[in-house]
């Protein structure tokens, strides 16, 4: 008796071919069996009449190591995969007669049985499987006679079934060898995290082995012999991405520890590098969490707000290069522009200023005031904690960098529904600070409609303004010249062609309400430092100052103003305040240190303060400082580090005989002005005199109307 073996890959689509066949072959008294990669009695019943149908053993009836080799297997070769350990193909191959392919899939699963069963015939579809029946048929006598050159499987499955139990055998080796297990035994690891880092090994199986052992290590709970082997293996690793990737968790777990990763940059280039290979594949959707996830490491608050020193202070164009060279970074800062100019109000009617207000409105609360009551100007405020706005905002970054990669998005179109007619009705449009509203704004086109952004220094330090689409945004607004040359060198885009006009406008100050008399001459030995909640503000700098002075002269005494920083809001100042809070325990209980807490009346708490410090690493204008100068209080200012030496800073934002280096200065410029009460009050006046005839609002307001009233041309 004739007997037929035949391999499904996948559902036919002609069911009832098949059973047609089937039938002809029962005719002949043929015996046929079907092997099938799908379930027989679900998809094809009536087959399971006809012939004996058998369903390969599933991936997981196979085990987890063979279940991965058959996911990571292209589909012609996974039947093979089921097939070539199962029993029953085993046993019906080696008596079949002829070996049928019924589909493509099925091909490699009966051209390897055929390889091993030579006295078959192996055909590929039902009417060669037909034919070879009939042949047989016809003369059976000629294939009863058994042919040595076709007794046991061919050279090239030899050759292939040894080559495979070898790389079998090697995998198992290695698995176990590189498994958690195996990372308990110090030699092993030993072994590893020096194989990872010899030389001669191809990039691909370095990356691959460290990558695994590098695991192995952290689970079995060795996370320095694991952080040992991925910087020995990084070294060898010419492929940023998998730099990245075996670096990621080091850096993750020093950020969590406050600390500043040596290899941050690294693991953010390697974040880069995939979002670029999505990108080139044009699928920004995918390139997107990587961006974001590059975003999160360069811009993290432990390298820039949470210490007393910062990568992107110290090199700006170099910290950010990788970004600006990626292809993802030229996506984002891709110019869509505006369809026409802004135009400048027409005559007849009143100019239109729309402002966003709502999130932090510190410092433009007399701005709005100034135009709401002004004549000619008509003043409107969006308020973006509305219910109706707050949607918009929702899940903000993501939404921005999906929609500047891809340069349209669904979240685009409903910020133009939530915002577009405000805008349209505008003829200037005023966001202070450059955060998500802003860039937000600049994801619809204005129209005609003006559009200013004041910056701030914190925003300079975020990923915001790489996020801004500023071929929208007609005007750029800074507090000082220091910070202006930062962001132009952090941000080239505001230095195009296309980019915005840029300007210097102090804060909108009331300094006149400070100007308080300080009836006590004793007033002068302490000192006031307002603003504790950041820890830019080094507050630990104003008590170095106050040891320098108490050596001298124990009357000296430092009264802080604000809420204390708060050491929840990461390891980095959790580890700064311990140190704060231990000093301040010895300085407290007798009277040199006082902290008077948060308090609406500042001009009241500085009626006792005759010194007024500014001991921040980084400060846009420091508006506290001048506050306390304006209370008749001396300033005395540290040479913010962030920008110290630079063509513009604190040196050239102040009087230079404000400005200080270090502590030590510090304390001879306090004990020089405080030498006597005379000498104290004549320092007061002058600085008092100074700030109120440049920066009060009476003076600066006069800035704003030529930015905000005159046509751009007359602007500086």
């Amino acid at each position: 008796m004739i007997e037929v073996l035949m391999v499904l890959g996948a559902v036919p689509g002609r069911v009832a071919v098949l059973t047609d066949a089937l039938e002809q072959f029962r005719s002949l008294g043929v015996t046929v069996r079907v092997a099938t990669t799908f379930d027989p009695a679900e998809k094809i019943p009536a087959a399971t009449e006809l012939a004996e149908v058998h369903l390969l053993p599933t991936a997981k009836e196979l085990g987890p190591r063979f279940g991965r080799m058959i996911k990571r297997a292209n589909p012609g070769r996974r039947p093979w995969l089921r097939a070539q350990r199962d029993p029953w193909v085993r046993r019906h191959a080696k008596r079949a007669d002829v070996l049928v392919a019924l589909d493509a899939q099925a091909l490699h699963t009966v051209w390897q049985l055929a390889q091993r069963h030579r006295r078959a015939d192996a055909v590929y579809g039902i009417a060669p499987a037909l034919r070879a029946v009939e042949k047989r048929a016809a003369d059976p006598a000629r294939y009863r006679r058994p042919r040595l050159a076709t007794v046991g499987p061919s050279p090239v499955v030899l050759a292939s079934s040894t080559r495979s139990q070898t790389v079998d055998l090697a995998k198992r080796v290695f698995e176990a060898s590189t498994g958690q297990k195996a990372m308990k035994l110090s030699p092993v690891r030993w072994f590893w995290r020096r194989a990872v880092a010899a030389p001669g090994v191809p990039e691909r199986f370095r990356g691959r082995i460290a990558k695994r052992v590098h695991r192995s290590m952290h689970l079995a709970g060795h996370k320095s012999s694991a952080n040992q082997l991925a910087l020995a293996a990084q070294g060898r690793l010419k492929s940023a991405t998998t730099r990245g990737h075996l670096l990621g968790p080091i850096v993750e777990a020093e950020l969590n520890q406050g600390k500043l990763p040596e290899h941050l940059m690294t693991v953010a280039k390697g974040q880069l590098k995939v979002a670029d290979g999505f990108l080139k594949k044009r699928n920004p959707g995918k390139a997107a969490p990587h961006v974001l996830r590059a975003f999160d490491l360069m811009f993290h608050r432990i390298a820039h707000f949470d210490g007393v020193s910062s990568p992107l202070a110290e090199d700006p164009e170099g910290f950010l290069a990788p970004l600006h060279r990626s292809e993802a970074g030229k996506a984002l800062a891709t110019p869509r522009g505006r369809r026409a100019p802004a135009e400048f109000p027409p005559a007849g009617r009143p100019h239109r200023m729309l402002f966003f207000t709502g999130l932090n409105d510190n410092f433009v609360g007399s701005i709005i005031s100034r135009y709401e009551a002004m004549p000619g100007v008509e003043v409107r405020r969006l308020n973006l904690v509305e219910e109706s706005i707050r949607p918009v905002l929702s899940n903000g970054r993501t939404n921005l960098v999906h929609h500047m990669l891809a340069g349209t998005s669904k979240r685009a179109e409903e910020v133009q529904e939530a915002w577009g007619h405000h805008v349209a009705w505008a003829d200037t449009v005023f966001v202070d600070w450059c955060n998500l509203p802003a860039a937000m704004l600049t994801m619809i086109d204005p129209g005609t409609a003006r559009v200013i952004i004041r910056l701030h220094s914190f925003e300079a330090f975020s990923w915001w303004p790489h996020l801004t689409d500023w071929s929208r945004v007609d005007d750029v607004v800074f507090v000082s010249e220091h910070l202006r040359d930062f962001t132009l060198a952090a941000v080239p885009r505001l230095r195009a062609p296309q980019g915005p006009r840029t300007h210097v406008l102090t804060n909108a100050m009331e300094l006149h309400r400070y100007a308080v008399p300080k009836p006590s001459a004793d007033a002068r030995f302490t000192l006031g430092l307002i603003g504790l909640s950041s820890l830019a503000k080094d507050p630990r700098w104003a008590l170095e100052v106050l040891r320098e002075l108490r050596r001298r002269d124990e009357r000296y005494r430092l009264k802080l103003i604000g809420d204390d920083l708060r050491a929840s809001l990461s390891p980095a100042v959790r580890a700064y305040v311990a140190q704060l809070d231990a000093e301040l325990a010895e300085l407290e209980p007798s009277g040199a240190v006082v902290r008077t807490g948060r308090t609406e009346d500042v001009p009241g708490a500085l009626t006792d303060v005759g010194v007024i410090l500014s001991t921040s690493v980084r400060e846009s204008f420091h508006c506290g400082l001048v506050e306390g100068a304006a209370s008749g209080a001396v300033p005395v200012v540290r040479d913010w580090p962030f920008f110290a030496g630079r063509p513009h800073s604190a040196r050239n934002l102040f009087p230079s005989d404000w400005v200080v280096s270090t502590p030590e200065e510090a304390a001879e410029r306090i004990l020089a002005v405080t030498a006597s009460e005379e000498t104290w009050r004549e320092a007061g006046r002058s600085a008092a005199s100074h700030v109120l005839s440049t920066w009060d609002w009476s003076v600066t307001q006069k800035d704003f109307d030529r930015l905000l009233l005159e046509p751009p041309a007359a602007t500086d």
